[in-house]
């Protein structure tokens, strides 16, 4: 490919059709919107201070789940060593035959 051809490709990949210029147009203003309502005005100030208690909570609960994942990932790698361990040795695969698969978090 040559350089014409390359910049030629690069500058279609930026061109965007107009409903998707649309809407994050109106996206961008509508979250613009709402951060201006939370921010500067009272009944948002006063929103905020009532969603936040549940927001915290929220956030304490998710990592408790993440905790939770955790520990569940540790034990099923736990449980596919000892498998592995009681597998004959005769060249069959243990648990999966593959390395422990690790969390995702």
């Amino acid at each position: 490919m040559n350089a014409t051809a390359a910049v030629a490709r690069s500058e279609e990949a930026r061109v965007r059709e107009p409903w998707q210029v649309a809407a994050a147009t109106v996206l961008g203003a509508v979250a613009g919107g709402v951060a201006g309502y939370l921010f500067f005005t009272e009944r948002g100030r006063r929103l905020r201070q009532q969603i936040e208690p549940g927001l915290d909570e929220l956030t304490r609960e998710l990592g408790r789940l993440r905790a939770t994942l955790h520990k569940a990932a540790r034990a099923a790698e736990e449980g596919g060593r000892l498998i592995d361990d009681l597998a004959p040795a005769g060249g069959e695969a243990g648990w999966s035959g593959a390395p422990p698969q690790r969390a995702p978090f």
